[in-house]
Protein backbone atom coordinates (compact mmCIF):
# COMPACT_ATOMS: atom_id res chain seq x y z
CA UNK A 1 0.00 0.00 0.00
CA UNK A 2 1.35 3.71 -0.66
CA UNK A 3 -0.97 6.13 2.53
CA UNK A 4 -0.31 9.75 2.38
CA UNK A 5 -0.80 11.20 5.81
CA UNK A 6 -1.78 14.98 6.48
CA UNK A 7 -0.21 16.26 9.31
CA UNK A 8 2.59 14.22 8.89
CA UNK A 9 4.62 15.21 11.52
CA UNK A 10 1.93 14.79 14.50
CA UNK A 11 2.64 12.74 17.51
CA UNK A 12 0.18 10.20 16.04
CA UNK A 13 1.18 10.76 12.17
CA UNK A 14 4.68 9.68 13.36
CA UNK A 15 3.91 6.53 15.14
CA UNK A 16 1.31 5.58 12.00
CA UNK A 17 3.98 6.31 9.83
CA UNK A 18 6.46 3.86 11.54
CA UNK A 19 3.99 1.00 11.75
CA UNK A 20 3.51 1.58 8.00
CA UNK A 21 6.90 1.71 7.07
CA UNK A 22 8.13 -1.57 9.69
CA UNK A 23 6.07 -3.50 7.62
CA UNK A 24 7.47 -2.56 4.16
CA UNK A 25 4.58 -0.05 3.21
CA UNK A 26 5.34 3.22 0.89
CA UNK A 27 4.24 6.05 3.30
CA UNK A 28 4.06 9.97 2.46
CA UNK A 29 3.97 12.53 4.98
CA UNK A 30 2.94 16.16 4.09
CA UNK A 31 4.37 18.54 6.10
CA UNK A 32 4.10 22.44 6.13
CA UNK A 33 7.76 22.94 7.68
CA UNK A 34 10.76 21.50 5.25
CA UNK A 35 12.83 21.36 9.38
CA UNK A 36 10.25 18.55 9.75
CA UNK A 37 11.68 16.34 6.90
CA UNK A 38 14.28 14.38 8.89
CA UNK A 39 11.74 13.45 11.44
CA UNK A 40 9.57 11.71 8.65
CA UNK A 41 13.02 9.95 7.07
CA UNK A 42 13.98 8.79 10.47
CA UNK A 43 10.16 7.17 10.81
CA UNK A 44 10.17 5.35 7.34
CA UNK A 45 7.83 8.30 5.67
CA UNK A 46 9.11 9.74 2.50
CA UNK A 47 8.31 13.91 3.54
CA UNK A 48 6.61 16.17 1.24
CA UNK A 49 6.35 19.75 1.54
CA UNK A 50 2.70 20.85 1.29
CA UNK A 51 0.72 23.78 2.88
CA UNK A 52 -2.56 22.93 2.92
CA UNK A 53 -3.46 26.52 4.45
CA UNK A 54 -2.81 27.72 0.85
CA UNK A 55 -2.31 25.18 -1.71
CA UNK A 56 -4.76 24.43 -4.74
CA UNK A 57 -7.07 21.09 -4.66
CA UNK A 58 -4.96 20.42 -7.67
CA UNK A 59 -1.70 20.22 -5.75
CA UNK A 60 -2.57 18.39 -3.42
CA UNK A 61 -4.20 15.83 -5.69
CA UNK A 62 -0.37 15.40 -6.99
CA UNK A 63 0.81 14.30 -4.37
CA UNK A 64 -2.03 11.90 -3.39
CA UNK A 65 -1.63 10.32 -7.19
CA UNK A 66 -1.21 6.62 -6.91
CA UNK A 67 -2.27 6.50 -3.35
CA UNK A 68 -3.93 3.15 -1.86
CA UNK A 69 -5.33 5.86 1.07
CA UNK A 70 -5.38 8.77 2.85
CA UNK A 71 -5.02 9.82 5.93
CA UNK A 72 -5.78 13.93 7.38
CA UNK A 73 -4.56 13.62 10.86
CA UNK A 74 -3.50 17.65 11.00
CA UNK A 75 -4.50 20.01 13.12
CA UNK A 76 -4.19 23.96 14.25
CA UNK A 77 -2.30 22.43 17.53
CA UNK A 78 -1.65 24.43 21.16
CA UNK A 79 -1.73 28.23 20.95
CA UNK A 80 -3.26 28.60 17.88
CA UNK A 81 -6.12 30.61 17.34
CA UNK A 82 -9.73 30.74 16.43
CA UNK A 83 -9.04 31.71 12.61
CA UNK A 84 -6.65 28.51 12.27
CA UNK A 85 -9.48 26.03 13.62
CA UNK A 86 -11.37 26.78 10.60
CA UNK A 87 -8.19 26.98 8.12
CA UNK A 88 -6.89 23.61 9.33
CA UNK A 89 -9.00 21.38 11.45
CA UNK A 90 -11.92 22.11 9.23
CA UNK A 91 -10.97 23.43 5.44
CA UNK A 92 -7.82 21.69 5.26
CA UNK A 93 -9.58 18.39 5.89
CA UNK A 94 -12.39 19.13 3.11
CA UNK A 95 -9.40 20.02 0.71
CA UNK A 96 -8.11 16.71 1.34
CA UNK A 97 -11.12 15.09 1.04
CA UNK A 98 -11.71 16.99 -2.56
CA UNK A 99 -7.96 16.03 -3.13
CA UNK A 100 -8.39 12.45 -2.72
CA UNK A 101 -11.91 12.15 -4.95
CA UNK A 102 -10.20 14.34 -7.76
CA UNK A 103 -6.80 11.81 -7.18
CA UNK A 104 -9.13 8.37 -7.29
CA UNK A 105 -8.16 7.74 -3.71
CA UNK A 106 -11.18 5.98 -1.65
CA UNK A 107 -10.08 5.17 1.84
CA UNK A 108 -10.09 8.06 3.46
CA UNK A 109 -9.19 8.21 7.16
CA UNK A 110 -10.18 11.34 9.55
CA UNK A 111 -8.59 11.59 13.24
CA UNK A 112 -11.21 14.11 14.74
CA UNK A 113 -12.33 14.28 17.91
CA UNK A 114 -15.11 13.60 21.00
CA UNK A 115 -17.87 15.78 20.73
CA UNK A 116 -17.55 17.29 17.25
CA UNK A 117 -20.96 16.18 16.82
CA UNK A 118 -22.25 18.53 19.74
CA UNK A 119 -22.87 22.25 20.08
CA UNK A 120 -20.56 23.18 22.71
CA UNK A 121 -21.72 24.63 26.22
CA UNK A 122 -21.94 27.91 26.38
CA UNK A 123 -19.13 27.87 29.29
CA UNK A 124 -16.35 26.48 27.21
CA UNK A 125 -13.33 27.96 26.74
CA UNK A 126 -13.56 29.89 22.68
CA UNK A 127 -10.85 28.89 21.09
CA UNK A 128 -11.66 24.75 21.78
CA UNK A 129 -15.15 25.45 21.39
CA UNK A 130 -13.90 26.82 17.40
CA UNK A 131 -12.21 23.87 17.40
CA UNK A 132 -14.87 21.36 18.33
CA UNK A 133 -17.27 23.21 16.06
CA UNK A 134 -14.41 23.01 13.11
CA UNK A 135 -13.97 19.26 13.46
CA UNK A 136 -17.87 18.55 13.55
CA UNK A 137 -18.22 20.90 10.61
CA UNK A 138 -15.25 18.56 8.51
CA UNK A 139 -16.92 15.44 9.41
CA UNK A 140 -20.26 16.17 8.46
CA UNK A 141 -18.69 17.37 5.02
CA UNK A 142 -17.01 14.04 4.42
CA UNK A 143 -19.48 11.62 5.69
CA UNK A 144 -21.32 13.12 3.15
CA UNK A 145 -19.29 11.91 0.67
CA UNK A 146 -19.95 9.13 -1.20
CA UNK A 147 -17.03 9.01 -3.39
CA UNK A 148 -15.18 8.23 -0.30
CA UNK A 149 -14.86 5.23 2.07
CA UNK A 150 -14.77 7.17 4.84
CA UNK A 151 -13.80 6.20 8.04
CA UNK A 152 -13.48 8.94 11.08
CA UNK A 153 -11.77 8.11 14.61
CA UNK A 154 -12.19 10.27 17.89
CA UNK A 155 -10.00 9.22 20.11
CA UNK A 156 -10.90 10.06 24.10
CA UNK A 157 -8.17 12.61 25.89
CA UNK A 158 -4.57 11.42 24.25
CA UNK A 159 -1.39 10.81 26.49
CA UNK A 160 2.18 9.25 25.80
CA UNK A 161 1.80 6.13 27.91
CA UNK A 162 3.17 3.29 26.32
CA UNK A 163 0.12 1.18 23.75
CA UNK A 164 -1.34 -1.59 25.59
CA UNK A 165 -2.75 -2.88 22.37
CA UNK A 166 -6.00 -2.83 24.07
CA UNK A 167 -9.39 -0.91 23.40
CA UNK A 168 -13.02 0.26 23.58
CA UNK A 169 -14.02 1.09 19.96
CA UNK A 170 -17.31 1.93 19.26
CA UNK A 171 -19.93 4.48 17.80
CA UNK A 172 -20.01 5.85 21.79
CA UNK A 173 -18.06 4.86 24.19
CA UNK A 174 -18.17 7.91 26.58
CA UNK A 175 -14.89 9.96 28.11
CA UNK A 176 -11.48 8.47 28.68
CA UNK A 177 -8.09 8.25 28.06
CA UNK A 178 -6.34 6.38 25.12
CA UNK A 179 -2.40 6.57 24.57
CA UNK A 180 -1.18 7.89 21.07
CA UNK A 181 0.65 4.05 20.46
CA UNK A 182 -2.70 2.56 20.51
CA UNK A 183 -3.96 5.46 18.27
CA UNK A 184 -1.57 4.70 15.50
CA UNK A 185 -2.42 1.11 16.28
CA UNK A 186 -6.05 1.23 15.34
CA UNK A 187 -5.47 3.64 12.55
CA UNK A 188 -3.57 0.93 11.42
CA UNK A 189 -5.68 -2.14 11.60
CA UNK A 190 -8.51 0.27 10.26
CA UNK A 191 -6.79 0.84 7.03
CA UNK A 192 -6.57 -2.67 6.84
CA UNK A 193 -9.67 -3.96 7.33
CA UNK A 194 -13.00 -2.54 4.44
CA UNK A 195 -15.35 -3.27 7.17
CA UNK A 196 -14.24 0.37 9.16
CA UNK A 197 -15.54 1.58 6.17
CA UNK A 198 -18.49 4.34 6.56
CA UNK A 199 -18.47 4.60 10.46
CA UNK A 200 -17.52 7.29 12.90
CA UNK A 201 -16.25 5.64 15.77
CA UNK A 202 -15.02 6.70 19.68
CA UNK A 203 -11.58 5.21 20.89
CA UNK A 204 -10.65 5.07 24.47
CA UNK A 205 -8.52 2.50 26.30
CA UNK A 206 -10.10 -0.84 27.23
CA UNK A 207 -10.04 -4.84 27.33
CA UNK A 208 -10.61 -5.39 23.83
CA UNK A 209 -7.21 -6.47 21.31
CA UNK A 210 -7.15 -4.32 18.53
CA UNK A 211 -7.21 -6.43 15.68
CA UNK A 212 -10.61 -8.19 17.42
CA UNK A 213 -11.70 -4.81 18.33
CA UNK A 214 -11.61 -3.67 14.48
CA UNK A 215 -13.10 -7.28 13.62
CA UNK A 216 -16.25 -6.46 15.67
CA UNK A 217 -17.23 -3.33 13.79
CA UNK A 218 -19.41 -4.98 11.27
CA UNK A 219 -21.72 -6.21 14.60
CA UNK A 220 -21.14 -3.16 16.26
CA UNK A 221 -20.67 0.17 14.04
CA UNK A 222 -23.43 1.85 12.89
CA UNK A 223 -23.24 4.39 9.37
CA UNK A 224 -23.95 7.85 10.00
CA UNK A 225 -26.48 8.61 7.47
CA UNK A 226 -26.62 11.48 4.82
Amino acid sequence: MRTVIAGGHGQIALRLERLLAARGEEVVGLVRRPEHADDLRSAGAEPVVCDLESSSVEEVARHLRDADAAVFAAGAGPGSGTARKETVDRAAAVLLADAAELAGVRRFLVVSAMGADDEPPADMEPVFAAYLRAKGAADDDIRRRVNLDWTILRPGRLTNHPGTGRVRLEPRTGRGEISRDDVAAVLLALLDDPRAARVTLELVSGEVPIDQAVAELGSEATEVPD
